[in-house]
């Protein structure tokens, strides 16, 4: 599978999300098991409006899915993985008027389950928080196929 086609099929999953659609995610970057998501900043997903501060819940909905997304990079076939555990821990808070990216990684990939690590961050070096995850592999003929077939488009 292409990055191209990664990217696609990313961009089609994300956006049957409600809270990534109203969050305004977009792919950054999609390769083999790994996947940048781009948060912009918007006075909607403003936390504390003295300050500016991007509210935690935007930026755990962002890792997550990007965790999640990750799997379309990770597989050779589009298949639906619940999260079955997601571990946040916050280190700083993003800066106001930034975006906020979170790379994703399936840094494991078994026959049941899938792991991944994913960063958020403004600048690279700076972390803004990291989680790692494990996603249920639940199978391809698990998977509606009409939503399959929407995911991976005319390709397949």
């Amino acid at each position: 599978m292409t990055n191209n086609t990664r990217r696609d099929r990313v961009n089609r999953f994300i956006d049957t999300l409600a809270q990534s659609r109203a969050l305004g995610l977009t792919v950054a970057e999609a390769d083999e098991n790994r996947l940048v998501l781009c948060l912009p900043y918007s006075e909607q997903i403003v936390g504390n409006p003295e300050t500016g501060v991007i509210h935690g819940g935007a930026i755990t909905t962002l890792m997550d899915t990007a965790s999640g997304s990750v799997m379309i990079c990770a597989l050779p076939e589009f298949e639906l993985c619940p999260t079955l555990d997601l571990r946040v821990d916050y280190m700083r808070p993003a800066e106001p008027h930034r975006p906020v990216y979170a790379r994703a990684e399936a840094y494991r990939v078994t026959q049941n389950i899938i792991f991944t690590r994913c960063e958020a961050y403004q600048d690279t070096d700076k972390v803004i928080a990291h989680c790692v995850g494990t996603f249920m592999r639940i199978g391809q003929e698990a998977t509606p196929k009409s939503f399959r077939d929407l995911i991976v488009g005319g390709e397949a």
